[in-house]
């Protein structure tokens, strides 16, 4: 495990430089428009996100069945990512009105069907899951 740690440490640090390298040539004003994002998405993780997913788990603990706890936490964790990375082409971010080629699917659609598909998936494995331990209750009183 010491290795494993180890090489992630060495690639951790090694990607980093790579990164500073990267922004060698980089503008003052550059440099600040990069702190600033990456500041404000600190800010927003731990302002916004966490607080809010800790709060779902802490209703979603007192609201759901055991069976459906895990799976509607990995579900959610899957969709919050997902929508993240949805998020720039849902608002339309880098769209052009002169140039229909970009952004000239229906991304809110798409979304709308990956939202429908994890909840669905999340329902089945918690179907599944209790199944799986009734059956079991059942061989043990058996």
């Amino acid at each position: 495990m010491r290795a494993v740690r180890a090489l992630l440490l060495v690639a951790g640090v090694g990607f980093g430089l790579w990164g500073v390298w990267l922004m060698r040539d980089f503008t003052s004003d550059r440099l600040l428009s990069t702190g600033t994002w990456l500041a404000g998405g600190i800010l927003v993780h731990d302002a916004v996100l966490a607080p809010l997913t800790v709060g779902l788990g802490i209703v979603a603990s007192r609201l759901l069945p055991h069976h459906f706890r895990a799976v509607t936490g990995l579900a959610f964790l899957v969709w919050a990512t997902l929508t993240v990375v949805f998020l720039p082409v849902l608002s339309g971010q880098g769209g052009k009105p002169d140039n229909d080629t970009i952004l000239n699917r229906p991304y809110l659609l798409s979304w709308l069907v990956l939202t429908g598909v994890l909840a669905g998936a999340a329902v089945v494995a918690g179907l599944r899951r209790r199944a799986r331990a009734a059956g079991r209750t059942a061989a043990d009183a058996g």
